[in-house]
């Protein structure tokens, strides 16, 4: 017998533990409808936790049978479905979803414009490329902007800049996007108007004093950074974890990864066909005693077999067409990024002591990856460049190509054996190049060239959008924070304008939302408007709270916590919030406790949903990341933990001399 259960998939052996507890819980709830909606919850937990489908077609099966319910009500012991029918696709409608759609549109308007990639930029610069110091500024970026608008339009925002950073960086994406994703979360309780509970938390109060014996003392209200000691030490908490063990507990998956193998297969491809061994690009500085001060361009690349691709002589970087050009001069401090063969560039290195970059750091953003590479092109018959050398043609200054071999009926011509650069075009010619991808595409539409290489990131940035893209964004997050407006509806004043303004095209805006997100939190807000309606949630903590008979204080705050976070995980953080404020304020004043103490803490620790991706921030992250459900319970299972040994230490640190 035992040997039998255990060939069994650990799918099916769950399943049948999964259906026991319903058919437990079905004996014990005092109502058919509980029965009912905790069978439907086992249900959900089941399919997340196992993926037996993927979540969000797991989430349209629940809100269907949810659904379906109210034809099954007779058969089912029901008078009525779980959810009515006219309920059923509200979540399509809510706030929280078109806000999620309106603000992935205002987040792909900025990056097409380049503020994201500028963004990128800055952070890389600062950060390097290493996740111990990039997780820390990305992360603490998010947390920070997340303290005063909403969580989810932090992160949305930010996921442009964390696929520029990782495909930059050639970190893997699943590295980044889940530690801050999570920092986001944190944000959201450094301030009172960080999170939907927070600011929900002074109205319940407000009601719980009205509900409170005349002679009782009136519950006080919290101010605006009054929950920030608290919210900064879960935040620092968060970037630590991340930073230590993030390799241990993060996938090394996603698109970050995606596009260093393509980068390595061509390379490979290159150093094959054209005998390019060694296209990586180097960082270099030009320090006040190197000979390289005041030789030019031309003079430095013809003797020591290297190719500049871009330079900065303290005036700002210059790349491909926009100022790269042979008579350049080289001054004290110059930096440069140029291609060469390992041994080559040794030996330049130390011939001209030169201070070599471990990693590309200064050039790291406009010869990533993602903005240039090598590429391949071919010169057709009838093109003007025949009988012309790239010296001639002053190819690097002209077109944004630095040459770096010639293919000529079977014969290779390339920059490390020289004169590739004084060999006259031929019809058929293959050259190989290093270009910014705006350049190259620039090209695509040049009759000297046709461009083998296709598959490359075409960025169709319009710079010129800037000003009207931020003014667009300021005055979204002005309607934010200094209005009463809908969420949804100043986030959509923003999304909007962007297509109007012309910043992007519908079909653009379109293209920009994650249909995957979108159903997944419109198919669960159902199931979490069962759970409340049903009095399932009710039912849960009263079993909970009154368990516990006699304990310590803090034993009855730690399940409280323990109770927010778990109603969190599986309905609207609000809900939650609303629900178990009150439970909390009677059970503050039946222990001697301190009821807003306790309120607050109900309405912080709503905020610890990392263990699966039903909160808005994780369903957001787990497409573009790439994460599975079990990502989110292994990294997010450790930072639950931490959520509640440090938010309860806190407040009870921060409130304990408070009247």
């Amino acid at each position: 017998m035992t040997d039998a259960i255990r060939a069994l998939p650990r799918e099916h052996l769950a399943a049948a533990l999964f259906t026991l507890f319903a058919i437990y819980l079905a004996g014990i709830v005092p109502s058919i409808e509980i029965a009912w909606v905790s069978a439907v919850l086992l249900l959900t937990v089941f399919l997340f936790a196992f993926e037996v489908v993927s979540v969000d077609v797991a989430a349209i099966t629940v809100m269907v049978l949810l659904g379906l319910s109210s034809l099954a009500a007779p058969w089912i012991g029901l008078e009525q479905g779980l959810v009515a029918p006219e309920r059923l696709f509200d979540g399509f409608a809510s706030n929280a979803v078109i806000s999620i759609i309106a603000v992935m549109i205002v987040g792909a308007g900025l990056d097409r414009t380049g503020i994201m990639s500028w963004v990128a930029g800055l952070i890389m610069r600062l950060g390097g490329a290493t996740e111990t110091r990039i997780i820390p500024l990305v992360s603490g970026t998010v947390g920070v902007i997340s303290s005063f608008m909403q969580n989810v339009g932090a992160a949305a925002l930010f996921i442009p800049v964390v696929g520029r950073i990782a495909a930059r960086t050639r970190l893997p994406i699943s590295q980044l996007l889940m530690p801050m994703g999570f920092c986001a979360i944190l944000g959201g309780t450094i301030t009172m108007v960080g999170s939907s509970p927070l600011i929900l938390l002074n109205d319940l109060i407000l009601q719980a004093n009205d509900a409170l014996p005349a002679d009782s003392a009136p519950l006080r209200t919290f101010a605006l950074f009054d929950v920030a000691p608290i919210g900064i030490a879960l935040l620092v908490t968060g970037i630590l974890y991340f930073v230590i063990a993030g390799r241990l507990v993060l996938p090394r998956g996603g698109s970050g990864e995606t596009e260093l193998h393509e980068a390595a297969t061509t390379r490979a491809y290159l150093a094959e066909t054209y005998e390019l061994d060694g296209c990586a690009v180097h960082e270099l500085r030009v320090p006040t005693d190197s000979p390289l001060v005041d030789t030019s361009v031309d003079d430095m690349e013809r003797a020591w077999k290297v190719r500049v691709v871009a330079l900065d002589k303290g005036d700002g970087l210059r790349v491909g067409a926009d100022g790269v050009n042979r008579a350049l001069g080289i001054a004290a401090d110059t930096r440069l990024a140029l291609i060469g063969t390992a041994p080559a560039m040794d030996a330049f290195v130390a011939a001209n002591r030169l201070e070599r970059s471990a990693e590309l750091d200064h050039f790291a953003e406009v010869v990533s990856e993602s903005r240039a590479g090598i590429a391949e092109l071919v010169v057709p018959p009838g093109s003007a460049l025949i009988g012309k050398s790239a010296r001639d043609l002053w190819l690097r200054k002209t077109y944004g190509l630095s040459l770096l071999a010639i293919h000529r009926g079977g014969n290779v011509i390339n920059y490390t054996t020289g004169g590739v650069r004084n060999t006259p075009f031929a019809a058929g010619d293959a050259l190989v190049v290093h270009t910014t991808w705006t350049d190259l595409a620039r090209l695509e539409r040049d009759r000297n060239f046709v461009v083998v290489t296709t598959e490359y990131p075409h960025e169709a940035l319009r710079p010129h959008k800037v000003p009207v893209a931020l003014a667009l964004f300021a005055l979204t997050l002005g309607l934010i924070l200094f209005t009463d407006l809908r969420l949804s509806v100043a986030l959509l004043t923003g999304a909007v304008g962007m297509v109007l303004a012309g910043v992007l095209s519908i079909e653009e805006a379109y293209a920009a939302v994650s249909w995957k997100t979108v159903f997944l939190l419109a198919s669960l807000i159902p199931l979490g408007l069962a759970v409340e309606q049903s009095g399932t949630a009710a039912w849960i903590a009263d079993q909970a709270l009154g368990a516990l008979g006699t304990v310590p204080v803090w034993v009855v705050q730690a399940v409280l916590a323990v109770l927010a976070t778990a109603f969190t995980l599986v309905m609207s953080n609000v809900g939650a919030t609303v629900l178990l404020v009150p439970l909390a304020v009677n059970m503050a004043l039946g222990v001697g406790a301190d009821p807003a103490l306790f309120a607050l803490t109900v309405a912080i620790a709503t905020s610890n949903s990392f263990l699966i991706p039903t909160h808005q921030v994780n369903a957001l992250v787990m497409g573009p990341g790439g994460y599975r459900v079990a990502d989110f319970l292994r990294a997010g299972g450790i930072m639950t933990v931490l959520f509640l040994v440090v938010s309860l230490t806190m407040l009870n640190l921060v409130f304990t001399h408070h009247p």
